[in-house]
């Protein structure tokens, strides 16, 4: 019976839900623990594997019998696509599945960092009161200008919603979008330089590789407005985080709002932990209860074709 495992530890619960999808005659296992010697054991015998956020590394590639791979989302630089390709692994994604989920955690973000909703909190919680200390920082969003850096699925939705406060919207990417898309979507192309100096608010939507690796880092950071907001829901490695954390510091940034790192879990000494005006979650931007069923399911249809020998059901899940 073709045998799945979740790579990511997780609870039993969340295991129990997911196994409630499962085909008749297959079965699902997780992994221990993130150690690489647990995930190549947890790979044993196994036909397809799921990862969200652990690495799919050259060596459990190379794991007999295995299949296919499929990616909880849509960033696949967790996964070495090279070795899939020389050891003939399938490998997919959700594409687009999270798409409104991490829109609106960017939305959150900016809102939050805007009127101060999580400093108002904690000072509340300490014992304090500083409604006047905090309205010298808090703004609005409506009617300010908003760069999105990265218009894919992700990019278009936050567009869609910010419509609803009438911004003026810049996307940033490595293809503009034909005029007429421009138009539907209520967005204008700017070159990312210019994007930086003119946007109230940065929000990353972007893939992490080759050309956006440290992207943002102390020369980017520079072409900000000191009173602009930046919000990474992308990927850690897009940003330089120990420069974000002096950009902040030093007051030439009014705020950041953080859902991944370069190295997660976050680590105990990341620069960016401990900061009032920075809001950091834990890479949970792509998560929901409400799409949880429907993206389980749309990742063992994929392996239930490829086991079949059908395409699968969304051509646009294919990655290798």
């Amino acid at each position: 019976m073709p045998r799945i495992v979740f790579l990511d530890p997780t609870t039993d619960d969340r295991m129990a839900r997911m196994g409630g999808f499962l085909a008749p005659g297959w079965t699902l296992d997780n992994a221990s623990s993130r150690d690489p010697d647990a995930q190549l054991a947890a790979l044993e015998g196994a036909d397809y594997a799921i990862v969200s956020d652990v690495p799919m590394t050259a060596a459990m590639m190379a794991v007999p019998g295995l299949k296919a791979v499929h990616k909880w989302g849509v960033g696949f630089d967790n996964i070495d696509l090279e070795a899939a390709r020389r050891q003939g692994v399938r490998v997919f994604r959700t594409t687009g599945s999270n798409a409104i989920t991490v829109a609106e955690t960017a939305l959150g973000m900016i809102l939050a960092l805007n009127r101060n909703i999580v400093r108002g909190h904690v000072a509340v919680e300490d014992g304090r009161w500083p409604k006047s200390e905090l309205a010298v920082t808090s703004s609005t969003l409506s009617g300010k200008t908003v760069g999105i850096v990265g218009l894919g699925y992700i990019g278009k939705a936050l567009a869609g919603l910010l419509r609803g406060f009438g911004c003026r919207v810049l996307y940033s990417k490595r293809t503009p979008l034909a005029e007429t898309e421009e138009r539907e979507l209520g967005v204008s192309f700017a070159a990312l330089p210019d994007l930086l100096q003119s946007a109230d608010v940065v929000t990353l939507n972007c893939e992490l590789n080759d050309s956006t690796r440290n992207m943002i880092n102390r020369d980017t950071l520079a072409l900000m407005k000191p009173e602009a907001l930046l919000i990474n829901v992308a990927r850690g490695g897009v940003v330089v985080e120990s420069d974000l954390a002096e950009a902040i510091r030093a007051h030439r940034l009014r705020g950041a709002g953080v859902d991944v790192f370069s190295v997660e879990p976050v680590q105990p000494d990341n620069p960016l932990l401990g900061l009032d005006r920075v809001i950091v979650t834990p890479h949970i931007a792509a998560v929901s209860a409400d799409g949880f069923g429907a993206s389980v399911q749309r990742m063992f249809g994929n392996f239930e074709a490829m086991e079949q020998g059908a395409p699968p059901p969304l051509a646009i899940d294919v990655l290798v």
